[in-house]
């Protein structure tokens, strides 16, 4: 939103990063805490109002935190942070997004997506089936709002003789939102609160694709499942449909390479706990592979999301920020955090986490939580869980890009969105909540 035009989401902007400051200054009594404290809550207002670019925040972490409190150590110091900032969750990410723009440059995407349709063979239970499996499967290695795009490009030929409110259309964007939303959960690359939860663990626990996966993966499919089922029943999604003749794309030489690739690189990272090489050195293989092979050049690298890489670096100074201040840990230590059930706690943070990603974003909701959740509970289980519930925040029509994408088609409604993602997130709050540490603790983490 330009800060040149006046608008009540500025002037409230504005109003709350006055009175963080003013708290910071007058009711913390130590100088670095409440210098420290001045600086991330600055930073939380900016992302959690989205009132300027999501990668702006991270750069004011890297101005303001050696102006305030460079005095106070050399851990706030420039080096320092950019040291911390130089994660090897970023080069994962940095891989995944290059795979992505390599998909996209050759054709990979747009291929895929008519190959669904045409796999339905019209049959109206079978074509949303695949159109939400499939969204939800490219929104695990590339953004959702790629995959959804994408996606509702390839529906738009099914699309454009139906009315606005016919209830099968419905159910088919419904279907795209639907896989966009829960398919960036399954894999570390998927969405960015999955880095920063492995981002916070990795100094004392390594969380590898394979663990990711065999923790998320299930999940992802279960929710999948559930959706398609209230969609099949709440828009009696039965019989055939006529679909016009499109005829496939052809794959390129290049294509062909490209996928290959992916398959190389998927099939290192699922097995890196047999060879030991680390999956953010997958992925930098993989871009050098993709540029040295030629099949990306040189302006392809501009394509690459470096905004969301700067947004995740940010979380991750953000999060070192508190732990080096002693924001959360210091208040916390006169808590008694075991007055609490566990499982109670880890209920209020994954539904604080589900809650907050619904209403404002999801990578900023997790920075703010996860030195919390951290502080409370000290288990490693307790990143994970705040992580993955921030993908389960996506009832309403602005709680994510896909969500408004698909709104913006036509037809689809507020009450359409909430009646399929409001139970969705109930359900799954409780899943994570009641059940993901000990299936976690079964996978070796907790």
């Amino acid at each position: 939103m330009p800060w040149s035009r006046p608008s009540p989401r500025r002037a409230l902007t504005l109003v709350t990063l006055g009175a963080v400051c003013a708290a910071a200054l007058l009711l913390v009594p130590s100088p670095l805490q409440a210098r420290a404290a001045l600086v991330a809550g600055c930073v939380l207002v900016l992302w959690l109002s989205e009132s300027v670019p999501a990668f702006v925040p991270t750069l004011l972490l890297l101005v303001a935190t050696p102006l305030l409190l460079g005095g106070f150590g050399p851990e706030y110091a420039l080096p320092a942070l950019l040291r911390t900032a130089a994660d090897p969750v970023l080069a994962l990410f940095f891989g995944g997004f290059a795979l992505s723009v390599a998909a996209g440059r050759h054709g990979i995407d747009a291929f895929l997506a008519r190959l669904v349709v045409r796999l339905a063979g019209g049959r109206r239970a079978a074509l949303l089936a695949l159109v939400a499996g499939a969204t939800a499967a490219l929104s695990m290695w590339m953004s959702n709002i790629a995959a959804a795009a994408m996606m509702l490009a390839a529906l738009r030929p099914l699309l454009g003789g139906s009315a606005p409110r016919e209830p099968f259309r419905r159910a088919l964007l419904l279907g795209v939102a639907l896989g966009a939303n829960v398919g960036g959960m399954a894999t570390p690359i998927g969405t960015g609160p999955n880095g920063l939860a492995i981002a916070a663990l990795a100094p004392r626990l390594r969380i590898t694709f394979v663990h990711w996966m065999a923790f998320a993966l299930p999940l992802t499919l279960a929710l999948l499942a559930v959706g398609l089922l209230l969609l099949a029943l709440r828009y009696r999604v039965r019989g055939q449909l006529e679909q016009p003749a499109s005829p496939l794309p052809p794959l390129t030489r290049g294509a062909k390479r490209v996928m290959a690739l992916f398959l190389l690189c998927v099939l290192a990272w699922l097995t890196e706990p047999l060879h030991h090489v680390p999956s953010a050195v997958v992925a930098l293989a993989a871009t050098a592979a993709l540029f040295g092979l030629g099949l990306l050049e040189r302006e392809d690298l501009s394509r690459v999301d470096g905004a969301t890489l700067l947004l995740i670096a940010g979380g991750i100074l953000l999060g070192r920020l508190v732990e080096n201040a002693q924001l959360v840990s210091g208040p916390l230590a006169h808590v008694d955090a075991s007055a609490l059930p566990l499982p109670l706690l880890r209920l209020g943070l994954v539904a604080a986490s589900a809650l907050l990603s619904a209403l404002m974003s999801n990578t900023g909701t997790v920075a703010l939580l996860l030195p919390l959740a951290m502080g409370l509970d000290p288990s490693p289980a307790a990143p994970v869980l705040v992580a993955i519930g921030a993908s389960l925040g996506m009832p309403f029509l602005i709680s994510t890009p896909p969500n408004a994408m698909v709104s913006g088609e036509g037809g689809v409604s507020a009450g359409d969105l909430a009646g399929v993602g409001l139970p969705l997130m109930l359900g799954g709050i409780l899943v994570v909540a009641l059940t993901g540490a000990a299936v976690l603790h079964l996978l070796g983490i907790g």
